[in-house]
């Protein structure tokens, strides 16, 4: 599966990927605010998650969509809807960026097209969006995306990468909004 946009290409995993998603996601200011992604970040992880990758695109139905980013042919990061449910018509949308890449607009690109992949090509009426409180880019992208906040859950989570326990805010997206924004 591939998906492109004026600058990037949403790409399935490789093992060629290997060694720059080690090299991007063992990175602390990154894996800081991820949930399941350990610091240092290591060869065998990097093995486990792509396999994993490779493992969900066979499955029928597909329920996980993990995506490299590529900008100018290079891997700066991954996204995702998972936890599609085509009953429900729901899936959660998550992301990283390799440090270097923040700030140049490419999460909001790929962040886009992600979501015009989920209401347009999956049928989705709904995609579920969390951030840590204290992230304040991931945030602000979400709002961007036109996702409307629907609380805090307190405590939520605990970062593998540094064992804090932090606040979650909770977001969703409805595909009527985001047909209306586009409109």
């Amino acid at each position: 599966m591939e998906l492109k946009t004026e600058r990037l290409v949403l790409r399935e995993l490789d093992i060629e990927d290997l060694a720059e998603v080690v090299r991007l996601a063992d990175n602390l200011e990154v894996s800081k605010y991820l949930e399941k992604v350990p610091h240092p970040y290591s060869k065998k992880d990097g093995e486990w998650f792509i396999g994993k990758c490779n493992n969900d695109a066979k499955k029928d139905p597909r329920e996980n969509y993990e995506l490299a980013i590529e900008c100018d042919g290079k891997l700066v990061g991954l996204i995702g809807l998972t936890d599609v449910n085509e009953f429900h018509g729901t899936a959660t949308l998550g992301y990283w960026l390799g440090e270097e890449y923040w700030r140049q607009g490419i999460m909001s690109e790929a962040s886009r097209e992600m979501v015009r992949f989920g209401f347009e090509d999956l049928g989705l009426r709904r995609i579920d969006i969390e951030a840590d409180v204290e992230n304040e880019g991931s945030n602000a992208l979400i709002k961007k995306l036109g996702a409307e906040s629907e609380g805090i859950r307190k405590q939520y989570r605990k970062s593998i990468s540094t064992g804090a326990i932090a606040d979650r805010n909770i977001y969703g997206l409805l595909r009527n909004n985001w047909e209306n924004d586009k409109a």
